[in-house]
């Protein structure tokens, strides 16, 4: 499990519009295209370099797949990239703060400690 890598897919599709809605509308095929080309870069604006050694475990990429965001916290993705990246995806779908009330909801069964968000 990499906390660091659920973090990076959390950062970089939510800092894209076009790749906010391809999330929403094919999160497993999002999911399986961003391990496979994006994962692994480590300059986000150089393609040249690259690792292999970095992916998603079952239980991460099921969850991403799914939307499931109690669980990405429950493995330990930050709950501000969670947060601010689903609102994105799901905030049309509700009333003026429905989504943030679902996400608080989602997660209220969560107690302290919270799960280890450190990467």
């Amino acid at each position: 499990m990499s906390k660091y890598l659920l973090n990076k897919f959390l950062f970089t599709i939510d800092r894209d519009p076009e790749l906010v809605e391809r999330y929403r509308e094919d999160p497993a095929g999002t999911v399986s295209w961003w391990e496979a080309e994006q994962a692994n870069r480590i300059l986000a604006c150089h393609d040249g370099e690259r690792s292999t050694w970095q992916s998603f475990d079952e239980t991460e990429r099921l969850a991403l797949s799914t939307h499931d965001y109690p669980k990405l916290f429950e493995l330990g993705a930050h709950p501000f990239l969670t947060l601010t990246l689903f609102i994105g995806i799901f905030e049309r779908d509700h009333e003026p703060l429905g989504f943030q009330t679902e996400y608080a909801r989602a997660l209220s069964r969560f107690t302290l400690p919270y799960p280890d968000i450190a990467t």
